[in-house]
């Protein structure tokens, strides 16, 4: 069964959506600057609606080059995976594993068969292929064809063309943000189209 992350949560109801869907990570801006980005009090909030409501969904910090300080004083004990999106090479990622025993997820911007060959190499216990951070669009999914790890799958997934690439690419996990919202917020009837379109498709 592919998992299922929705990410950019913002607010109550995107959590309490995403845990009654089932759900099997959310994730959470925690570098700021970004359009998503929330607060260190806002992601407490957030994280114990996420423990109300769904005590099994693991529970995504999102970093861009953050200074790795950041991350083990305030947000580490509270996450069950952290995410990097950023320029952080092999060293950053065993020295967090390390300090925080947290699994880690890196991603990868794919626009050639490089950025594929870079994330084959990588340390990271996870690797997620996107477009970009938060384009909202696809990439040439065919570079994938030889990429053998287990794989989070992003960039302009919605839920007309989750399925298709499901069928053909066999992701571990599926991320959606963007193609979820209406008006720049969550919009749960999309959370629910896209979720039971993944499960059509196993």
């Amino acid at each position: 069964m592919t998992r299922i992350k929705f990410c950019g949560m913002m607010d109550p109801p995107d959590v309490i959506a995403a845990c009654q869907l089932g759900a099997d990570y959310i994730g959470f801006i925690l570098s700021q600057g970004f359009r998503r980005s929330v607060g260190l009090g806002t992601f407490c909030e957030l994280a114990s609606y996420a423990d109300d409501h769904n005590a099994d969904v693991k529970k995504v910090g999102v970093f861009v080059n953050e200074p790795m300080e950041n991350i083990l004083e305030y947000y580490a004990e509270m996450l069950d995976i952290i995410q990097l999106h950023g320029e952080e090479d092999g060293a950053y990622i065993k020295k967090l594993r390390q300090l925080t025993g947290k699994p880690v997820i890196k991603t990868f911007t794919v626009t050639s068969e490089y950025d594929l060959q870079l994330a084959q190499k990588s340390s990271a216990d996870y690797v997620l292929l996107d477009s970009g951070k938060g384009t909202g669009k696809t990439f040439d999914h065919t570079l994938i064809k030889d990429l053998d790890r287990p794989f989070f799958l992003a960039g302009g997934l919605t839920a007309e063309n989750v399925g298709d690439a499901i069928k053909k690419l066999r992701p571990f996990a599926v991320d959606a943000s963007s193609s979820l919202e209406t008006n720049g917020k969550k919009d749960k009837t999309k959370m629910a189209a896209f979720a039971a379109a993944v499960r059509k498709v196993g």
